[in-house]
């Protein structure tokens, strides 16, 4: 026997899997289209006027990079006109991530092109117009300088390195200790691959009765009880903790009572194994970054060139370049890529459903968890049980999992 569950509020429910800076983003994206284009038109209107071809290439350059920034905005709007449009079954999140693969493989490109010519150059020198070339790329530069202060201020920047800690350990901030005149305790809260929990420790030469319960007060109010269980040298609570993890926890020990306090904080874009990166976001500051590095790198390869007649260091900056910018390229590639192709996230985020279940003595036999959008993960959930669980019950165990905002759950009921 087995029952299928998708949702508690199977009825109008939602598929909005926007990011949480959706609307933020697609603002700074259309200031820098203006940016671009008001830069642009200077450039190829001075060219005319002054019969400068080299201000009129690099007006036509910032023509071709404001396109690319056109492809995240429109991306940005289309996604947020039709996020209810019910043609699109799982919704418009991931359609940042095909905008950041299109603008990945059009980076691509243009490393291409940039190496092309840059070794062209290098075999078959070319006299340089000095005079005209270093102040319309230190211009470039400042635009895009200009751009990158625009974009900045949110985590499209930083990079997907995966911060290993050691499977005993705690974040920093879900750590709180407890000085009475029977010992010092540690209360913190431990999910490293499993649903959160609390643990009590004992310092040295203090001893630790299981007698103790830990109630959390929400901002709201509601109070939840947890009892614990003996482990090796510590405490832990026998149940989960309910996201988010912002509220008073009072101590009772037989000796008294304690209370803490506990706030969620931003552990970065894989918060609590929960990927929230704007990857169109990141193309777009990638676009806007590599421009920059050409410039500066096309800047010092100019200069040299001219002090000291080195004619090659200008295509060999354009070398460098080239490469800088395939490796961004194949980096955003590499990550929108998986996300379109859904393959399975961080296994942090597998291994804490997959305990949830598991823990309460049930075994998880088929499991599909994929991106929906910044923050927002699908989850399928096929279980095998010999309690009297319905689906809802896993459903509601699920939902306390940060980031799982689309579940399905069906229950097999073994004899």
């Amino acid at each position: 026997m087995s029952d299928f569950y998708e949702t508690p509020f199977a009825l109008g429910h939602d598929h909005v899997f926007l990011g949480v800076g959706h609307a933020q983003n697609e603002r700074k994206t259309w200031a820098v289209i203006a940016l671009c284009s008001v830069m642009m038109i200077a450039e190829i209107i001075g060219g005319s006027l002054f019969g400068s071809l080299a201000l009129i290439a690099d007006g036509l350059h910032m023509s071709t990079h404001a396109g690319a920034m056109l492809i995240a905005a429109l991306a940005y709007s289309y996604a947020r006109k039709h996020a209810n449009d019910p043609r699109f079954v799982f919704g418009t999140g991931k359609l940042g991530d095909l905008a950041g693969f299109t603008s990945a493989i059009i980076l691509a490109m243009i490393s291409m092109l940039i190496g092309y010519e840059a070794i062209t150059r290098l075999l078959s020198p070319v006299p340089i117009h000095f005079s005209e070339a270093i102040p319309i790329a230190v211009v470039g530069l400042f635009v895009n300088i200009a751009s990158a202060w625009i974009l900045s201020g949110d985590d499209h920047h930083r990079h997907s390195h995966s911060h290993k800690r050691d499977e005993h350990t705690e974040h920093d901030d879900e750590v709180r200790t407890i000085e009475t005149p029977f010992g010092v305790f540690v209360l913190s809260i431990f999910e490293e691959n499993v649903s959160p929990v609390f643990r009590i420790k004992a310092e040295a030469g203090t001893e630790l009765s299981q007698e103790v319960t830990v109630t959390t007060v929400r901002p709201d109010g509601k109070r939840e009880e947890f009892l614990f269980l003996q482990r090796s040298g510590f405490l832990e609570s026998s149940a989960a903790i309910p996201e988010p993890h912002t509220f008073k926890a009072v101590v009772a020990f037989p000796e008294g009572r304690y209370t803490v306090k506990f706030e969620e904080h931003n552990h970065g874009h894989s918060e609590h194994g929960v990927d929230t990166r704007d990857h169109n976001m990141r193309a777009t500051y990638v676009h806007v970054i590599a421009d920059a590095a050409v410039s500066a790198l096309a800047i010092i390869g100019l200069l040299l060139a001219k002090s000291f007649g080195w004619l090659w260091m200008d295509p060999l900056a354009g070398i460098i370049g080239a490469l800088v910018i395939a490796n961004w390229s194949y980096s955003l590639i590499r990550d929108t890529g998986a996300i379109l192709m859904d393959i399975s996230p961080d296994n942090t985020l597998v291994s804490k459903v997959r305990a949830a279940v598991e823990t309460i003595g049930d075994n998880v036999v088929d499991l599909h968890l994929w991106r929906l959008g910044p923050g927002h993960f699908g989850a399928v959930v096929s279980v095998v049980t010999h309690s009297q669980h319905r689906p809802a019950f896993y459903h509601a165990l699920l939902r306390q999992i940060k980031g799982l905002s689309h579940i399905t759950v069906e229950v097999h009921h073994a004899p």
